[in-house]
């Protein structure tokens, strides 16, 4: 059990219904209420879409206010930030499309600001808090900064706007505060619960000061701080000119009605879907340095009626530093589950966030006790947590079929984290730098059930993420970029393949003199967080490396630009998922992150499409022999060689399953009349009240539904990871101790792949129960 620290259960926050909120803030503090038996439907349909539309606008220019005071990295290139309109309890009205991670909890940090602020210091008209605090909300790990700023219209709270940003770096032991080896919250940058930074309208300087003083940035961290300062004080003057035009009861009436027009559009759609339990599991790779074990993730999905419940029981115990708070793991749902399952609704995500429950044990890594280390906290156990919820919405989603449109695999896994750090001496200077290198955020989308995912395409959970000019990250420190390009083979293969990610690779400027410091966190190494669906494949394993001593140091003379690997020369560093490093003038930095997973086997995406991969450079031609059983010569499919290609291993998979040595059944999509999909593969016939599954592309029965009797008839296949691809991490070992493999369940009849995962060997078989659909 980890240890506890008397007093730290005050610094927490849970979702509490208004009522009760309402009797536990202080009577000094009134607020402007909308008398509920008034109702919001007085409000006529024009002047409600009028004022809603301006809400939005308002958040919109929320970003461009931060974007242009800004002078971070994160922020004027990547996008890596939020705003929120809220009522005068916190429910949040409109949200921005930029990180949604950073939305995901800000009702629960102003719930704590009511409820302990109110008195003292008091909230008043003018005044402003900073709260950095993850078990608190706001934000998911300590470098995510709020500004929570209130709203009052003649004397009485009418609501709340808030800004939040990344801060590259407040404090620690390591520069961008990250570190790898941190034992507990104390190794880390510090948690501050909300506090009065702006009182009466005025910039508190002290406060700002003990802000500022954190950082190894301080003049980029104070700046961030009024950006965000006058993008709250901007929005709350346009919402108050809104109030003047409209009336304070006709604003909040449509705010109110926003947020239940939101629950009631996604309860409606929740009830045309099916009933059941779907389950996931996924892995933490090392929870810190010199750890090599992997952590486990656990979800079970129920949905009944128009609620959706999400089981977390059962997830590792905190460990290390890959741990988030409750509001972490709150996040983690709702930036999956807004795109995915909201996002043909408003984002009025204080109505939304009403439709699902979370069931969770204390003390795991996805709402983990004070004082663990959190840092990794967004993408790490917060991320991992989305990925499944992902994917046990997709498997949801791919049982309805007026809603296999929404299906996705899951999309680039998490992030690639690389925060380097030095001193910048060109042009004579001395300055400190501290980056992340965020062309990482060009992260492949998955693959959908009629589409490829969008290759390079962004951040599911950041909308409106971007990389960053190349040429502004040369600027801004002393790097120089030898490529960033797309990833051949680097999506996830499938019937759809998954969107491809890229690589970047980084070498000191010129000028530059001395060694510079690395810190690395990243997921997805070895068990692979972009998995594929219905049988798709994995998108590749994140890889990051240190060539050292390369061949043409620092392009002083160089005739050409080295285009891969192999033309660099040096000897190769494989990074950890946790640790720390450095680059030196004659060494390379060299980052892959994560593709998209595919949907569906490979082996039945359609030739013509993988000879246009080829001759795209997004496919092999050896990964397309391998891997789709599609021989490509002369830019034109050979169609003979092709059908002996997927028959070789069509067999291969029999072989490994145990199966006779017999031709698999052929592949002829039978009808199965009266049958009602559950995925790419998998159908189910009704016979008598009974239910039986059917393999969709030859017919084979496969055993009952109930309870998921049918998984046990699948044949079952592990393999080496490279089965899964050419760009899966040939040597598990080098990261964990455990045993690695590529996992299949096949139909046992054509050999056609059910489910394809890179796993533990000790990973457990899909645990689904479909009970009804609606």
């Amino acid at each position: 059990m980890p240890s506890k620290i008397p007093g730290a259960d005050e610094f927490t926050s849970r979702p509490v219904p208004r009522a009760e909120l309402l009797a536990q803030i202080s009577p000094n503090l009134p607020l402007h209420t909308l008398d509920d038996a008034a109702g919001t439907g007085d409000v006529n349909a024009l002047t409600y879409e009028v004022v809603r539309h301006r809400l939005w606008a308002i958040t919109q220019e929320m970003g461009e206010t931060l974007r242009r005071m800004s002078g971070s990295h994160v922020v004027t290139e990547s996008n890596d930030f939020n705003f929120s309109i809220c009522d005068e309890l916190g429910e949040q009205v409109q949200v921005g499309t930029y990180n949604i991670g950073l939305i995901g909890s800000m009702d629960l940090a102003i719930v704590w600001t009511l409820r302990h602020r109110a008195d003292n210091p008091g909230i008043e008209e003018g005044d402003m808090f900073l709260c950095n605090d993850p078990w608190i909300g706001g934000g998911l790990h300590q470098n995510d900064a709020a500004i929570l700023a209130p709203i009052f219209h003649e004397g009485k709270l009418f609501g709340w706007t808030t800004a939040i940003a990344h801060q590259v770096d407040l404090g620690g032991p390591r520069p961008g505060s990250f570190d790898p080896a941190a034992q507990d919250v104390f190794g880390e940058a510090l948690p501050t619960p909300p506090i009065k930074v702006v009182r009466g309208g005025v910039l508190q300087r002290d406060v700002a000061d003990a802000w500022v003083r954190r950082s190894r940035l301080p003049h980029m961290v104070g700046l961030d701080l009024r950006a965000k300062v006058a993008a709250n004080k901007n929005a709350a003057e346009q919402i108050l000119r809104l109030i003047d035009k409209y009336g304070a009861d006709t604003v909040k009436a449509v705010m109110r009605r926003m947020m239940d027009d939101a629950e009631h559009r996604l309860r409606a759609k929740l009830r045309t879907l099916p009933e059941g339990t779907w389950s996931a599991v996924g892995y933490q790779e090392q929870s810190g340095s010199g750890d090599r074990g992997l952590h486990a993730i656990r979800v079970a999905m129920t949905k009944q009626g128009d609620k959706l419940v999400f089981d977390f029981r059962g997830t590792a115990g905190q460990t290390g530093i890959i741990n988030c708070p409750y509001p972490g793991l709150r996040a983690g749902i709702v930036f999956t589950m807004l795109p995915l399952l909201a996002g043909d609704i408003p984002w009025a995500a204080g109505g939304l966030m009403r439709c699902f429950e979370i069931v969770t044990d204390e003390d795991t890594i996805t709402n983990a006790s004070f004082p663990a280390a959190v840092g990794k906290g967004p993408f790490g156990p917060a991320w991992g947590a989305g990925n499944l919820v992902a994917e046990v919405l997709a498997k949801m989603l791919d049982a309805e079929p007026d809603r296999r449109s929404d299906v996705q695999s899951i999309c680039n896994g998490t992030t690639d984290l690389c925060v380097v750090s030095g001193v910048d001496v060109r042009g004579g200077g001395s300055k400190g730098f501290v980056s992340p290198v965020f062309d990482v955020m060009a992260g492949g989308y998955g693959a959908q059930v009629s589409h490829d995912g969008v290759d390079t395409g962004g951040r599911l959970i950041i909308p409106s993420a971007r990389a960053p000019d190349v040429e502004m990250t040369e600027y801004l420190y002393p790097l120089v970029a030898l490529w960033r390009r797309e990833q051949t083979d680097s999506g996830g293969p499938g019937r759809q393949r998954g969107g491809m990610s890229g690589s970047v690779c980084y070498v000191q400027h010129p000028d530059q003199d001395g060694t510079m410091s690395l810190v690395v966190s990243g997921t997805g190494k070895v068990a692979n967080q972009n998995v594929g669906l219905a049988g798709g494949y994995p998108g590749n394993s994140q890889l990051d490396l240190v060539v050292r001593g390369i061949g043409v140091p620092q392009l002083a003379d160089a005739s050409a630009i080295p285009g891969a690997l192999d033309e660099l020369g040096g000897e190769i560093e494989v990074l950890p998922c946790e640790g720390t490093s450095t680059l030196g003038a004659g060494d390379a930095l060299y980052l892959h992150w994560q593709a998209g997973g595919g949907y569906g086997d490979p082996l039945l995406r359609p030739a013509d499409s993988v000879r246009d991969d080829v001759v795209a450079v997004r496919v092999s031609a050896d990964a397309a022999r391998e891997v789709y059983g599609v021989v490509v010569a002369g830019g034109e499919v050979d169609a003979t060689a092709t059908g002996e290609a997927r028959e070789k291993l069509r067999r291969r998979r029999a072989t490994g399953a145990g199966l006779p040595d017999a031709a698999p059944l052929p592949v002829t999509e039978p009808g199965l009349a009266g049958s009602r999909r559950l995925d790419d593969n998998l159908a189910v016939l009704e016979s008598g009240g009974d239910r039986t599954v059917a393999c969709t592309h030859c017919g084979t029965g496969l055993g009952a539904l109930a309870g998921g009797a049918f998984v046990a008839a699948l044949a079952r296949r592990d393999a080496a990871p490279t089965e899964a691809g050419p760009h899966i991490w040939r040597d598990p070992s080098v990261y964990v101790d455990a045993e690695v493999v590529f996992r299949q369940l096949l139909c046992p009849g054509c050999l056609t792949a059910v489910y394809s995962r890179v796993v533990p060997v000790d990973h457990p078989l899909p645990d689904d129960d479909y009970r009804s659909w609606a």
